[in-house]
């Protein structure tokens, strides 16, 4: 027998969108499930047929193939079904079928009754803070940091739960006006782990753990910033009855500088010069992350300029280059001054050199002259 069209099994046209073909994959689902359908081979072929064009028309590189060449593009030189089994459909397709959606409570998640298997419960994630320098922070670094971590205590011995039968959930069936309705929720005495603690040291909690002190090595990259958080997967707290551990979030906070600032991946530095450096130029030596540098300030330097030392900031954490140290620069005016040097400031006042030339003067300024 000659296979049918993927799209004209779900009933969807070929441009539908992934949300279209699921949802028509789940109301065939729905209709040919085998819970419904006790007995019905006709019923299990339909909906083995469903699961096959869904298996296709889902994933996106199979659904290219299929269009471009039709079932010899994914293999389908078989009879209908595709080969699937029951179990491989419930397994395969778990947001379908999966215990928390619609699916899966109406049917009990499994078309045959199987059994479900225990639910392990992933272990919490542990928060620290590492304080980390600007310099720190542009380079990178690693630090070894030293933290608390629950871990099943040594000597934990579990048994499979009464209640569930070590399935992890419990299974009740009622009759409706559809027939009988299966319908599975995670057992209340194991908490859907399929295992109960039957023996524990005493100074583990009710779930078997106890706490262990823990050191370990954590790489920075540059150009982390202050209230970053970084992940490092399965070095949090273990999980009850052998769950996976959850992850250690390393919170990233910024020790200030006493002479730099940062400004995103930008350095900030403030540069106060002396009138006779600002009106005469100078080499000056200015703090950078790097060390020391000296850079030239040009003769008649205003206050407000801004010098820049390129690629002397933070690397960009996605790789998007490198920031600069920008330079303010401000020309100091002294508060206090001698009489000799209060002489000397009279007899330069009247000089031209000392005024400001008309493109200089504020807008107000100018408006004063006309007036």
């Amino acid at each position: 027998m000659s296979k049918r069209d993927y799209y004209d099994i779900l009933g969807v046209n070929r441009n539908a969108s992934a949300d279209e073909i699921k949802k028509a994959y789940r109301k065939l689902a729905i209709k040919f499930h085998p819970d419904k359908n006790p007995g019905d081979k006709e019923a299990e072929e339909n909906f083995k047929e469903a699961a096959e064009a869904y298996d296709v028309l889902s994933n996106a590189e199979k659904k290219q193939r299929y269009d471009q060449y039709g079932h010899a593009g994914v293999g389908g030189a078989g009879g209908q079904g595709g080969g699937f089994s029951m179990d491989d459909i419930f397994s395969q397709f778990g947001d379908i079928f999966g215990e928390n959606d619609f699916f899966g409570s109406f049917f009990g998640g499994q078309g045959g009754g199987g059994r479900r298997g225990p639910r392990y419960q992933q272990g919490s994630n542990i928060r620290i803070r590492i304080k980390l320098t600007l310099s720190e922070m542009r380079h990178g670094v690693e630090k070894k940091v030293k933290y608390r971590r629950m871990v099943e205590a040594a000597g934990v011995q579990y048994s499979d739960c009464k209640n569930c039968g070590g399935s992890g959930s419990v299974r009740r069936v009622t009759n409706t006006f559809l027939g009988q309705m299966a319908t599975s929720s995670a057992c209340p005495v194991c908490s859907g782990m399929g295992r109960t603690i039957t023996n524990k040291p005493r100074e583990a909690n009710e779930q078997g753990l106890v706490g262990q002190e823990f050191e370990t090595s954590i790489k920075i990259p540059g150009g982390v910033a202050e209230g970053m958080q970084l992940s490092v997967n399965g070095q949090g707290n273990s999980g009850p009855g052998g769950g996976p551990s959850g992850d250690l979030i390393v919170v990233i906070e910024q020790i200030e500088h006493e002479e730099l600032q940062r400004d995103g991946n930008n350095v900030i530095y403030t540069l106060w010069l002396s009138f006779p450096e600002a009106a005469m130029g100078a080499s000056v030596e200015v703090p950078t992350l790097d060390g020391a540098a000296k850079i030239k300030v040009d003769s008649g330097t205003q206050s407000g300029k801004i010098l820049r030392l390129k690629g002397k900031g933070f690397p960009d954490i996605n790789g998007y280059g490198t920031g600069d140290q920008l330079i303010h620069i401000q020309v100091y005016v002294p508060t206090r001054i001698s009489a000799e040097e209060k002489e000397l400031l009279l007899k330069l006042q009247d000089s031209k050199n000392f005024k400001p030339e008309e493109k200089d003067k504020s807008f107000f300024d100018r408006m004063k002259d006309m007036f």
